[in-house]
């Protein structure tokens, strides 16, 4: 395990496609670029300005899957944020735009687009706003909090609480299960609270993690025109102590292939492709906040299981997959340790 370097409060990773260049984020409004082959730090303007407070601040990045090469010029980026609404309101928003670089250390986005927003409401929490990519490059997901709100999770007129799935460019995506109806049409599942992870597996099924209240984080298998309940079920409580029913006297939602009581805390999911780690082959791995570990899930079909937990002794926020098979974890908060996780070598 090698430490790379300390940040403050990384909240996201993701690899240029077919090169070594790991770009993060992190929360206050800054995006950051590593050479992983020669350690060299890329600086990155054009960012979008962000609303920084609570849980708010920059938030995921991706980049177009059908643009790869050796070079980082050119690539079409995406970025999340928490966007300033009027009279003390925000809200989760998703753009795009070009890397422009004028040097190998010095980049610029150009021509910055939003394509995507959650209605602005009050509070500072659950933006969630992860993205994902489906396999083949089609579709891009993206994961919508019901930002502290509740109800809004279950009114499909609005994308509090859901899953949207958009075309590359933004706009809703044709067939999406709402979009003959009077729901928003980018909805592509709702019921969610607060999904900090979103991936697909190798299968192409999309799942993702989510927290719950006091109690019930959840993994769920996200499929089309599904209700997770949100929040008229849940495996956990209210923070005041007040029940909630559990899945399993609602059997119309869809119930979570795993729910932790005590919670896990998630802050971002990968399913591992196993070149370093054979073992881990399929797996997916799961930063825990609170937890300050890693979790180690065996997926076997809809019956996922906890295989492990590996403890950091730090909150973990974010994890990426390098080219090689490196597995890349960035710590939360101010003065986070990035690391790099390779085999340890033979005696």
């Amino acid at each position: 395990m090698q430490e790379i370097g300390t940040f403050d409060e990384p909240w996201a990773l993701a690899f240029v496609p077919g090169t070594e260049t790991l770009m993060m984020t992190l929360r206050v409004g800054t995006l950051i670029g590593i050479d992983t082959a020669t350690g060299n730090r890329i600086s990155v303007s054009g960012v979008p300005e962000v609303d920084y407070g609570g849980q708010g601040g920059l938030g995921d990045v991706a980049f177009l899957p059908s643009e790869s090469g050796d070079d980082i010029d050119g690539r079409t980026i995406y970025l999340s944020y928490a966007e300033a609404g009027d009279r003390d309101t925000r809200g989760a928003a998703a753009g795009r735009g070009t890397l422009s670089c004028s040097a190998p250390t010095t980049c610029k986005i150009e021509n910055f687009n939003v394509f995507w927003r959650q209605p602005k409401v009050s509070g500072r929490g659950h933006y969630s706003h992860r993205f994902a990519f489906s396999p083949d490059g089609e579709y891009l997901f993206i994961s919508s909090g019901d930002r502290q709100k509740m109800d809004p999770a279950q009114d499909t007129s609005n994308v509090l609480g859901t899953v949207v799935r958009l075309l590359p460019d933004g706009t809703p995506a044709p067939g999406n299960p709402l979009a003959d109806e009077s729901g928003d049409p980018a909805i592509w599942s709702w019921g969610h609270r607060n999904l900090l992870g979103l991936a697909f597996d190798a299968s192409g099924q999309l799942w993702n993690i989510e927290h719950g209240p006091k109690g019930g984080d959840e993994l769920n298998k996200v499929e089309a025109g599904k209700n997770y309940g949100w929040p008229v079920v849940s495996n956990g409580v209210h923070y005041d102590g007040a029940a909630i029913p559990d899945h399993a006297t609602r059997p119309e939602f869809a119930p979570p292939a795993i729910s932790w009581s005590p919670v896990i805390a998630p802050g971002d999911m990968l399913f591992y492709s196993g070149k370093m780690f054979p073992s881990l082959t399929g797996h997916l791995l799961v930063p825990g906040l609170s937890i300050e570990s890693l979790v180690d899930i065996a997926m076997e079909g809809d019956t996922p299981h906890e295989a492990a937990r590996y403890s950091f002794d730090r909150r973990l926020r974010a994890i990426e997959e390098g080219p090689d098979g490196a597995i890349w974890i960035a710590e939360d908060k101010s003065g986070a340790r990035l690391w790099k996780l390779t085999p340890r070598a033979a005696d």
